[in-house]
């Protein structure tokens, strides 16, 4: 039986939003709701109602009210949301304009700078004008390749008030990467910083700039954040201009902020692109708006005086999903670099200094502190209240570290999404227990489900993650995709008219969800499906293996399941660890996951965003070709996987 590791308090429960929102349902709509578990089925056997409830209760600012919460329900794609209804994006994000703390930026230097809600929106208004000025339009795009820092936020902010789209590539894309994705969409205007750092290394971005702009004819003005240096030479770049000389000299400007309609582009992101040129997902800007509003007010029990943080680049959609705590009103915290410089305590001291409440990560990022040994004392972090993760499943062994050795009180949110919809489909549930290994919820308003090959609906078993029903953060949709085919084939092939995501889950009988992995990335021995989690978590608890990954290789007429370890220094691939891997993994799994072949290796390939990419792997064992290797962080580990010849007996 899966034990409960944190339960919350009386006084926890009282005060969440969540309990709030709650109340606000009962009485808008004369129920008597008690439960998560009682909101949930109410929000998804009515979800037009709780989207509309959600509109209200988030205070999102709008010019014109709605008519109807969702038109076509019935249709998926092809529902329609909120119609009638004009807002603008940015000026729900800038509602505050007082002198509480907006943004607190820290980099490896270790130099912070701090910028007021006031002085966030004089600087955005300023911009605005500048990008008006520069001939930037309505549904024009505007590009960053930048760490992840203030003016990132504001150059979001100013373009997407002005009813631009804003998109953005992290800086250590490499010229094809960046051209792979900007290159489709053709930004007017280019936001760069000179460089960024990296374990106390600065790295040049302007030479990667002039590569790029070689080959992206629509960029008519480059204006460029210094960093790395104070005044660095930008003569080379046509059309390039500082950043502070680019902003209006004007003081005490109004945003005239574009009314447009709930499903005007705002974002536009991007498919990881490890099997191909990467697909470009168009999100509205309302359906981002309430679905963020909903996960981090509810979800995530984000109040005004939360200070809040993520580590995350601008090329990952948790940076675009972190930014929208500016409409609540909390402190953002960004920290851009290595979360290791100058050693693994370095976020945590972070968290300490800024007074975190809210500490966001990913799964890899706490397995990496725990091997590095990391042990906190109940003062280090003594603010944190909510821990979150993603990014990939969190492991029981890591559930059971944080408790442990990190912080014993409190709210341990798993999540999963993705950047198709840039948000989740399983939370946190801040009036619900934590329990090891599982997120704790469905998100509200989301009718998540688990499904079997046959389309059946599946309770503690293993499924397809699907969603039933429309949801507002759908992408409306993929740049440059005629009559949709790449979107539909994207999504609703394998059951006509309903979300398949591609994650490999299952649902407990209470509510809660177990994630296995994508499903793209199951093996098959025998035809008996497998999440690859389910390996790594044995496998990655091993204090001999540093990392692994694990891929299945067709082989006479079947799949056989091939591992590939990491291993810590000084350790050997013996007789002897191959069979206590095996072992372990038999014990702790079953006999079909014990892997044909262990392999080891030199290293294991990982998207820019920190992922594992199965699939490359599984296609250089095969001998195909992995393209748009630009989107790997190390692609040169893919050569240590090239014509093994121990794959071929």
């Amino acid at each position: 039986m899966s034990k409960v590791l944190w339960t919350p308090s009386d006084s926890h429960v009282k005060d969440a939003n969540m309990t709030r929102f709650m109340k606000y349902v009962n009485d808008r709509f004369d129920l008597t709701l008690n439960s998560y578990e009682e909101l949930y089925k109410w929000s998804v056997d009515n979800i037009p109602d709780f989207w509309a409830a959600m509109w209200s209760f988030g205070e999102i600012i709008h010019s014109q009210p709605f008519d109807n919460a969702v038109t076509d329900f019935d249709k998926m794609p092809g529902a329609r949301w909120f119609t009638g209804a004009r807002l603008n994006f940015a000026e729900n994000l800038l509602r505050f304009r007082d002198d509480k703390v907006a943004i607190v930026f820290r980099g490896e230097s270790r130099i912070v700078k701090t910028i007021t809600y006031a002085q966030l929106y004089n600087k955005v208004a300023r911009l605005a004008r500048s990008l008006r000025e520069a001939g930037v339009e309505k549904g024009d795009r505007v590009g960053g390749f930048m760490p992840n820092m203030p003016e990132a936020i504001i150059a979001m902010l100013a373009a997407t008030g002005i009813g631009a789209i804003w998109s953005s590539c992290s800086p250590d894309f490499g010229i094809k990467g960046v051209l792979d994705r900007f290159g489709q969409i053709e930004p007017k205007v280019l936001f760069t910083a000179n460089g960024y750092f990296y374990k106390d290394r600065a790295f040049d971005s302007l030479e990667r700039i002039s590569g790029i702009i070689k080959d992206l004819k629509s960029v008519e003005k480059i204006v460029v954040v210094p960093y790395t240096e104070e005044t660095p030479d930008i003569s080379q770049l046509p059309n390039a201009i500082m950043f502070d000389d680019f902003l209006s000299k004007e003081s005490g400007l109004e945003i005239a902020f574009e009314q447009l309609p709930f499903d005007h582009p705002v974002y536009i992101m991007y498919s990881s692109g490890t099997t191909g040129v990467p697909k470009c997902i168009v999100h509205g800007a309302g359906g981002t708006l309430i679905q963020h509003l909903k996960e981090l007010v509810l979800h995530t029990d984000l109040k005004r005086e939360d200070n809040i943080f993520y580590f995350t680049t601008c090329g990952w959609m948790m940076w675009n999903w972190l930014v929208t705590s500016l409409a609540v009103g909390a402190t953002v915290l960004l920290f851009d670099g290595n979360p290791f410089y100058p050693d693994p305590y370095a976020l945590f001291n972070f968290a300490k200094d800024q007074k975190m409440t809210v500490f966001g990560t990913s799964a890899k990022y706490l397995e990496s502190v725990e091997n590095a040994g990391v042990k906190l004392n109940p003062e280090d972090i003594p603010s944190v209240r909510i821990m979150c993760s993603t990014g990939s499943p969190l492991s029981v062994e890591s559930f059971n570290y944080v408790y442990k050795h990190i912080k014993s009180d409190l709210t341990l949110s798993s999540i999963s999404g993705g950047t198709d919809i840039v948000s989740c489909f399983a939370l946190g549930n801040p009036i619900g227990s934590v329990i090891e290994g599982e997120l704790q919820c469905r998100g509200l308003g989301m009718r998540v489900k688990a499904f079997d090959d046959n389309g059946n609906e599946v309770i503690e078993e293993k499924g397809e993650l699907v969603c039933t029903a429309p949801f507002p953060s759908m992408p409306i949709y993929f740049w440059n995709d005629p009559g949709d085919e790449k979107y539909k084939d994207a999504y609703f092939n394998r059951y006509p008219g309903v979300w398949h995501h591609g994650d490999y889950i299952l649902v407990t009988k209470d509510g809660g969800v177990i994630i296995y992995g994508r499903s793209d990335a199951t093996l098959n021995p025998g035809g008996v499906r497998i999440g690859t989690a389910e390996i790594y978590r044995v496998v990655e608890n091993m204090p001999e293996v540093e990392d692994s990954i694990v891929v299945g290789q067709d082989w006479e007429n079947d799949v056989r399941v091939i591992l590939f370890v990491k291993l810590k220094e000084g350790v050997a691939l013996d007789e002897e660890l191959e069979k206590k891997v095996k072992t372990l993994i038999r014990t702790n799994t079953t006999p079909r996951h014990v892997p044909a072949k262990i392999l080891a290796i030199s290293d294991i390939p990982y998207t820019i965003n920190g992922k594992k990419v199965e699939l490359a792997v599984r296609n250089v064992i095969h001998g195909q070709e992995v393209k748009n290797k630009d989107a790997l962080g190390n692609p040169e580990s893919l050569d240590f996987y090239k014509d093994l010849k121990e794959l071929q007996e």
